[in-house]
C-alpha cells in the first residue's frame, strides 16, 4: 500500500474541500458546494466536532481520499453512524484507497458500538452499488431521499408565523 489511513486533522482542511468539489463534479452538481474551509475547520476540528473524517495520505503527505461521517441516533436502532461522503481523487481510484477509507469507518462504527451505518449513492453509480453490495451493505428499495433546501426552509418557517 502506498498511503495510510488516518483521522483528518486541522492542516487538511484544503485538501478535504477540494476532494469534497470534485465529488460535486462527479456526481455533476458542481455548483452546489457552498462550504468553505473555514466551515470545515469550524465545524469539525473545534472542541466540539460536528463530523470526523479519515484521510488517506501518500508518504509525500499528498491527501489522495476521504471520508467524512457523524453520529445519528436512530428511534429504531439507537446510536447510528451517517456515512457523509468518501472519495478518492480520480487519479488515485483503483490502488485500494476507497476501500480502506470505507473500512476505517466500519471499523469505527464497530468499535463504538454502532447498530448501523447508513449513506446514500446515486442510482446511476453502479460501481460503487457493486461495490456496497460486495461487502454485505444493503441497497433499500422504496426509500426515497428527502431534503429541504435552504430556499424552501426560509420560504415555509416565513409561513408558518
Amino acid at each position: 500500500m502506498s498511503f495510510q489511513i488516518r483521522p483528518g486533522k486541522a492542516s487538511d482542511a484544503r485538501a478535504i474541500l477540494d476532494l469534497i468539489i470534485e465529488l460535486a463534479v462527479f456526481e455533476k452538481l458542481p455548483n452546489e458546494v457552498e462550504l468553505t474551509e473555514a466551515d470545515l475547520l469550524r465545524d469539525g476540528f473545534s472542541d466540539q466536532p460536528k463530523f470526523k473524517t479519515f484521510v488517506a495520505e501518500e508518504a509525500d503527505g499528498t491527501i489522495i481520499g476521504m471520508t467524512l461521517f457523524y453520529e445519528r441516533y436512530s428511534t429504531w436502532k439507537g446510536k447510528i453512524i451517517h456515512l457523509e461522503d468518501l472519495m478518492v481523487t480520480q487519479q488515485k481510484r483503483g490502488v485500494g484507497a476507497g476501500k480502506a477509507l470505507y473500512t476505517a469507518v466500519l471499523k469505527y462504527a464497530y468499535e463504538q458500538g454502532c447498530k448501523r451505518v447508513s449513506w446514500e449513492v446515486l442510482d446511476w453509480n453502479t460501481s460503487a452499488i457493486n461495490f456496497y453490495k460486495s461487502t454485505g451493505a444493503n441497497v433499500l428499495d422504496g426509500w426515497q431521499v428527502v431534503q429541504m433546501n435552504e430556499k424552501n426552509l426560509v420560504e415555509f418557517v416565513g409561513t408558518e408565523n
